[in-house]
């Protein structure tokens, strides 16, 4: 995924400055998804403009400029959506301390693992009021931008926390073996 990618997906939704996609990737995009500061988004905009990806709408007082996605803007998100993911290098943290999680004493090991839950545990908490409340102004045909990922998130939180408690138990049962068998 690129920078340019979360932008066109932003400015699909309706035509926004810089300094408002910057605070979009402040909030949730930035937490889950993908991380980019003013210092990036800025200089993509008008490579953006350049090509034809987006335009200039309105250009405010100090010369605030609101971007709007082009026809063209909108054939290249559309693109980018249906072509399948590239398999590039992957790079996840999360996934890495599942599989070296064994390599921690029994005891640090629960530590973190009982951390997992109830982070994911809280977050699913957090999410469930909110994902029902977007349900509820779903008054129109029309998903509220962000609801699917917001489901994706919410799914993932629980099942990263039950594969928490299924660790859990696994630990456990193998310490339980260990003492049995010294």
């Amino acid at each position: 995924m690129s920078l340019r990618h979360a932008l066109l997906g932003l400015l699909s939704d309706a035509p926004a400055s810089g300094y408002d996609l910057s605070r979009a990737f402040e909030g949730d995009l930035g937490r889950y998804a993908w991380h980019a500061g003013h210092t990036r988004i800025y200089p993509e905009l008008v490579r953006m403009a350049d090509e034809g990806l987006v335009a200039v709408e309105s250009t405010g007082p100090r010369g605030r400029k609101s971007y709007a996605l082009t026809g063209d803007g909108l054939a290249e998100l559309r693109r980018w959506l249906l072509d399948p993911p590239e398999q590039g290098a992957v790079r996840n943290e999360t996934v890495l301390r599942m599989f070296l999680v064994q390599a921690l004493e029994p005891g640090d090991a629960r530590r973190y693992l009982e951390g997992v839950a109830e982070y994911c545990e809280a977050e699913v908490a957090r999410l469930r009021p909110v994902m029902a409340e977007l349900d509820e102004q779903e008054g129109t045909d029309a998903l509220p931008f962000g609801r699917l990922a917001g489901e994706y998130g919410l799914r993932q939180y629980e099942a990263v926390a039950a594969w928490a408690a299924w660790s859990l138990d696994r630990l456990e049962a193998s310490q339980g073996r260990d003492a049995r068998d010294a």
